[in-house]
């Protein structure tokens, strides 16, 4: 029986719209691939989002990676505000599962500098019971340890909950564990998905 819901943020309840804040702040489209490619894209992101390398220490790394984009780099990252965007069915949804008796939590990769510069992106976090960030637990998905530490930290069965995520790999991981996993798409497929686990249907 499903009792807990278990969400990944970007690209589920909250839009990792980097493309498109790029594009806002002036770069155009091939400038954009090189500071993807130079951050999102190298192995520097994740120790960022795990907090193992600072903010300062990760622009430089990056920078290494294209020395030629070093303005761009640090006009992009100067500040990240609106780059992720609570999506508008978040709130919503997770006050509904909590009306129909279920707990909701929230797992997921997020730098420090993410928390502290979009937390419009996270206010459905109020009506949650709890969760883990990656910055906050040095340890990032899809390491099974930041999985069994969200259900030993809350005391949770993960035979009894539901994890839902946009990467395959991440869902994957949370199924190996016991978990019943979702890879998320759309919130219509995902409320149909949870729906055919006897999860109420919005």
């Amino acid at each position: 029986m499903v009792k807990n819901i278990v969400f990944d943020i970007g690209n589920v309840l909250a839009d990792f719209r980097i493309k498109e804040y790029l594009a806002q702040k002036g770069f155009d489209a091939p400038t954009i691939r090189r500071i993807i490619k130079a951050s999102l894209l190298s192995p520097y992101w994740e120790q960022f989002e795990r907090a193992d390398i600072t903010e300062e220490d990760a622009m430089a790394a990056f920078i290494r990676l294209d020395p030629e984009m070093e303005g761009p780099l640090r006009r992009a990252y100067a500040n990240i505000g609106g780059m992720l965007t609570v999506r508008d069915y978040a709130v919503p949804w997770i006050k509904a599962l909590k009306e129909w008796g279920y707990k909701t939590y929230y797992l997921s990769n997020y730098s420090k500098k993410a928390y502290d510069e979009c937390r419009d992106s996270l206010s459905f976090m109020g009506y949650m019971e709890g969760g883990l960030l990656s910055f906050q637990e040095r340890l990032t998905k899809p390491d099974p340890a930041i999985y069994t530490r969200l259900l030993e930290r809350y005391s949770l069965r993960a035979e009894e909950s539901v994890f839902i995520d946009d990467t395959e790999q991440n869902v994957a991981v949370a199924r190996s564990l016991g978990f019943y996993g979702i890879v998320f798409t759309t919130y219509q497929d995902a409320a149909k998905e949870l729906g055919s686990l006897g999860v109420r249907e919005n």
